[in-house]
């Protein structure tokens, strides 16, 4: 057996906000199909009940996303190091990332991306990021925002079209936000085991191969 070395990726910080933005979305998304369909799905005890955890979960999105922003822009100050995608990430890494999910993952090749504490995302985790944490959490707060205070942001709502297209643009930003949860799950489960890079978003520690592994632990 390979000998392992472990690598500190996830600092305390980061892992309180991966797990409360987990925590806040899943309720989004649960409350939400509620809300939108409730003459079919009865899974609280009201609507009204719905709405009120819907708007709580949003509540707890965007404090979340303000402690992930905190740190990375204020404390690390590695924001744009970590989730923006190198000149090498969009000329190789890209196809290389993607032809070891599609392809060479089934054949039993190892990734071909070795996380380090200044390089802890692969190519592909740095584009979809970059527009998760970047577009889409801001938009679907900004119009979740507006939807809950129609009546003092009214001039906001008609500057984004009305009502009818401030609902629709939030529902469709909410399902590719949906889309993306499932993603990423199916996706932290390629590891070496299906625990492989769940685990260290507890721990804050993830296992490489140290044959493999460019970066040694102290």
């Amino acid at each position: 057996m390979s000998p392992k070395i472990k690598i500190y990726l996830q600092p305390t910080p980061v892992r309180i906000w991966h797990w409360l933005n987990a925590l806040g979305i899943i309720t989004l998304c649960v409350t939400a199909i509620h809300i939108r369909f409730p003459e079919h799905v009865h899974m609280f005890t009201s609507y009204k009940t719905a709405i009120l955890l819907h708007n709580a979960a949003g509540l707890v999105v965007t404090f979340s996303f303000t402690l992930w922003f905190i740190y990375y822009a204020l404390i690390s100050r590695d924001m744009f190091k970590v989730y923006v995608p190198s000149k090498d990430d969009l000329q190789d890494g890209l196809l290389r990332q993607a032809k070891f999910y599609l392809l060479t993952y089934f054949l039993g090749w190892e990734n071909p991306h070795h996380p380090t504490p200044e390089n802890k995302f692969n190519p592909m985790q740095k584009s979809a990021y970059l527009a998760i944490m970047f577009l889409l959490v801001p938009l679907v707060s900004l119009t979740g925002l507006l939807l809950t205070n129609v009546s003092p942001m009214r001039d906001l709502v008609l500057m984004f079209g009305g009502l009818k297209i401030l609902i629709a643009t939030h529902f469709l930003l909410a399902c590719s936000l949906c889309a993306f949860l499932f993603t990423h799950v199916y996706l932290a489960t390629l590891g070496k085991t299906a625990m492989a890079y769940i685990k260290p978003m507890w721990t804050g520690w993830e296992e490489e191969d140290a044959e493999e592994h460019p970066h040694k632990a102290p």
